[in-house]
C-alpha cells in the first residue's frame, strides 16, 4: 500500500511541474508510476475498482495542485474543473487498464494514446471546456524543446509525452533481462531525445521572415480587478489617459487590456464621451496609431430576431452583451472582434438547466454573469496595410481557434487580458507562458497587454522580451516583426485530436471483436 501511495504522489509531482513555473521535462516519465500500479492488478472487478481509486487520487491531486488558485475568483471553479478534467483523464486511463488485462498489449497502449488525445480534444471543443491541463501545455517554460509545435500544436506534445511514458515503463519492466532492457532503454531514450534535438535544431536555425515590423506600445494600467467594475469609472479613465500621454509619437498600434473601457457601448458606433476622449488623446500623441482595447459592447436585434444567447428588453426586442476587442483610429473607423471562447461559469453557462442554480457561487469577473454573446471566429484588424489578431484572454488557450486570426490575415498577434483575478499565483504566470506556445504554433510574434499580471512581448520563436510584472503600472514599446506565412498547424489545426477519435473508435471495435472471438475459443 505504501509503495502505491508513493507512486501516485510521484505521478502528481512529476505531472505538476510545468504548470507551477517549473520545467515540463518531467512529463515524459510522469505516468510511469500509474502504469506500474496498473500492472500490479489482475483482471478482476475488485482490482478494476482499486485501480480506479488510485488513478482518481492521482489525477484529482494533479488538478488541485495546479489550479487551486481559481478559488480566489470563484469557489465553484476549481471543483467543477477538477471533476471534469479528472473524469476525462479517468476515461482514458481506465480504458487502457481494462484493455491491458484482457487484450493485446499493443492494443492497450494504442487505446491509452488515442483515448488520452481524444479526451483532451473533447475538452477543447466540448460544451464544458477548460483545456488548461492538456499535457502539451506543460512545456510552456521549455520552448526550445517543442519548436515542432508549428507542425503538431500542443497535441503533438501530448503524443510525445504518452509515447515516452509507455517506452520508459516498458524499459523499466524489462530490467531483469539485460538484452531486452538495453534495447528498450535505447528506444525510450531515442523517443525522448530525438524530438528535443530536432526542436533544438529548429530553434537555433529559425529565422524571422523579412516582412518589416510594427511599432507597438502595450499599456498595463494596474487596476484592481475586483474594484474595476464597482468603483469610480472616472478614476480608471484618468489612469488610461495619463498612460496614453506617455506613448511615443511613432507608435503604430497601442494595446489596452480586456474590458479596459468602463461601461457598455452600443454597436456598431461604439461611441461615447470616453472613447472620444481617447481618440482626442490619440490625435495629439500618436495620430497614426490604431488603438486596440477591450470593452463590453451591446448589439440590439429587431423584434422577431434573436440569437441563442440574447436577452430580452422590456419592449420585446433582444440584445446581446459581448466581451469585445475594439480597433479605433483617428479617422473614425471601428473594427470589432467578439470573444469566441468564453470562461465557463462567468461568461458562459453550459447546460443552463443544470448549472443556473449555482450562479450564487460565481464571482462577477467582467460585469456580466451567465451567458454572453459568442463570436464565431477570430477577426483580424487592419491598419495601414498591417493586420493584427486581437485575441481576448481565454482565447489564448485554444491553438486552433487562435489560428483563426492568422488564417484571416494576422501578421502579428495582440492578446488583451484581465487576469489578475487569482492574485499573485501561478495562474496569471502560466497564462502568459502559454502564449509562448501559441507563438511557436503559428510563428507569430505576440504583444500582450494585461490589466495587471504580466504584459510583454514574445517572439515568433517563443522567446520572451520586455515585460511588466505583477502590480506594475506602465507602458512598453517595441518593434514587433511581421509574418504572413502559415504554418502546417495553422492550416490544419488540431488534426491529431480528430485522428485520435477515429483511432480510438477503431481500437475499441477491434477489442470488442477480439473478446467475442476469444469467448468463442477462436483465439487461444
Amino acid at each position: 500500500m505504501s509503495r502505491k501511495i508513493a507512486a501516485a504522489i510521484g505521478s502528481v509531482l512529476l505531472l505538476s511541474g510545468g504548470w507551477l513555473s517549473l520545467s515540463g521535462l518531467m512529463l515524459p516519465v510522469a505516468l510511469v508510476p500509474l502504469l506500474w500500479i496498473s500492472s500490479t492488478y489482475d483482471a478482476s472487478r475488485r482490482s478494476w475498482w482499486r485501480m480506479l481509486g488510485w488513478a482518481a487520487l492521482a489525477f484529482a491531486l494533479w488538478n488541485i495542485t495546479t489550479i487551486w488558485w481559481i478559488w480566489n475568483a470563484t469557489p465553484v471553479g476549481p471543483v467543477a474543473a477538477t471533476l471534469a478534467s479528472t473524469t476525462l483523464n479517468l476515461v482514458a486511463f481506465m480504458l487502457y487498464h481494462s484493455v491491458s488485462k484482457k487484450g493485446p498489449k499493443a492494443l492497450a497502449y494504442t487505446v491509452l494514446v488515442a483515448a488520452w488525445l481524444a479526451t483532451e480534444y473533447w475538452y477543447t471543443v466540448g460544451e464544458f471546456s477548460w483545456p488548461w491541463l492538456i499535457l502539451g501545455n506543460g512545456f510552456s517554460h521549455d520552448v526550445w524543446a517543442v519548436q515542432w509545435y508549428e507542425y503538431t500544436g500542443v497535441f503533438g506534445g501530448s503524443l510525445w509525452v504518452l509515447l515516452c511514458n509507455i517506452l520508459f515503463f516498458e524499459a523499466w519492466q524489462a530490467r531483469r533481462s539485460v538484452r531486452r532492457s538495453v534495447r528498450r532503454w535505447v528506444a525510450a531514450a531515442c523517443m525522448l531525445l530525438l524530438p528535443m534535438l530536432l526542436s533544438l535544431g529548429i530553434w537555433l536555425s529559425w529565422e524571422q521572415p523579412d516582412e518589416g515590423t510594427a511599432r507597438v506600445t502595450i499599456v498595463q494600467p494596474n487596476v484592481d480587478c475586483y474594484d474595476k467594475f464597482h468603483t469610480d469609472a472616472a478614476r480608471q479613465e484618468r489612469n488610461l489617459i495619463d498612460l496614453l500621454a506617455r506613448v511615443p509619437a511613432d507608435a503604430q498600434f497601442i494595446l489596452l487590456p480586456e474590458t479596459a473601457l468602463p461601461g457598455y457601448y452600443r454597436e456598431p458606433a461604439v461611441a461615447g464621451r470616453f472613447p472620444d476622449e481617447l481618440l482626442d488623446t490619440l490625435r495629439r500623441r500618436a495620430p497614426g496609431a490604431l488603438l486596440v482595447t477591450g470593452a463590453n459592447t451591446l448589439r440590439r436585434y429587431p423584434a422577431g430576431a434573436r440569437t441563442r444567447t440574447a436577452r430580452r428588453y422590456a419592449d420585446g426586442t433582444y440584445y446581446d452583451i459581448f466581451n469585445s476587442a475594439l480597433g479605433l483610429d483617428t479617422a473614425g473607423r471601428r473594427q470589432i472582434h467578439h470573444k469566441g471562447r468564453l470562461v465557463i461559469g462567468v461568461e458562459k453557462t453550459p447546460m443552463p438547466w443544470l448549472f443556473e442554480w449555482l450562479e450564487f457561487l460565481v464571482i462577477d469577473l467582467g460585469g456580466t454573469l451567465g451567458q454572453i454573446g459568442v463570436g464565431p471566429h477570430g477577426t483580424a484588424f487592419t491598419h495601414n496595410g498591417i493586420s493584427v489578431g486581437p485575441a481576448i484572454c481565454y482565447e489564448g488557450l485554444y491553438g486552433d481557434f487562435y489560428g483563426g486570426f492568422v488564417r484571416r490575415g494576422a501578421q502579428f498577434m495582440a492578446i488583451v487580458s484581465n487576469d489578475g483575478w487569482w492574485g499573485d499565483t501561478p495562474g496569471y504566470r502560466h497564462l502568459f507562458t502559454i502564449s509562448r506556445l501559441r507563438a511557436i504554433e503559428h510563428r507569430r510574434a505576440v504583444a500582450r497587454s494585461a490589466n495587471t499580471g504580466r504584459s510583454g512581448f514574445i517572439s515568433a520563436r517563443g522567446d520572451t522580451g520586455a515585460t511588466l510584472g505583477w502590480e506594475e503600472r506602465g507602458i512598453l514599446t517595441a518593434d514587433v516583426p511581421l509574418n504572413s506565412r502559415q504554418t502546417f498547424y495553422t492550416r490544419y489545426g488540431d488534426y491529431l485530436g480528430r485522428i485520435a477519435e477515429y483511432v480510438l473508435l477503431l481500437s475499441l471495435l477491434y477489442y470488442l471483436a477480439y473478446r467475442v472471438r476469444k469467448r468463442n475459443h477462436l483465439v487461444q
